[in-house]
């Protein structure tokens, strides 16, 4: 058994669902988050309030599944990040399930 980890910006919440499909990840976990992604060092002094910038809409996906599944999905992810060429691509981790309670 694998943990597939997936990480995307909300706006490719379809393709990745299209990609699981695909690649027959039939029970998976969604859960929302806001990413951070700090490309320059701040002075605190001088941003007293903070801002908005930097944070963006994300998506936790999971799935606890066969290696063959989560490998599938992986190439399929990977596929598409090279198509779209894109400053934010979607990430994909698989994990190894050492063990489980059922």
């Amino acid at each position: 058994m694998k943990l597939l980890f997936v990480t995307c910006l909300t706006d490719f919440k379809a393709e990745v669902l299209r990609i699981f499909h695909e690649a027959r990840v039939k029970v998976f976990s969604v859960t929302e988050t806001t990413g951070i992604k700090d490309e320059h060092d701040i002075n605190l002094l001088d941003d007293w309030f903070g801002n908005k910038d930097g944070e963006y809409d994300s998506l936790f996906m999971f799935s606890f599944t066969s290696g063959e599944t989560a490998s599938e999905a992986m190439r399929l992810i990977k596929e598409y990040n090279i198509s779209k060429e894109n400053k934010f691509p979607i990430r994909a981790f698989i994990l190894p399930v050492e063990e489980a309670s059922y």
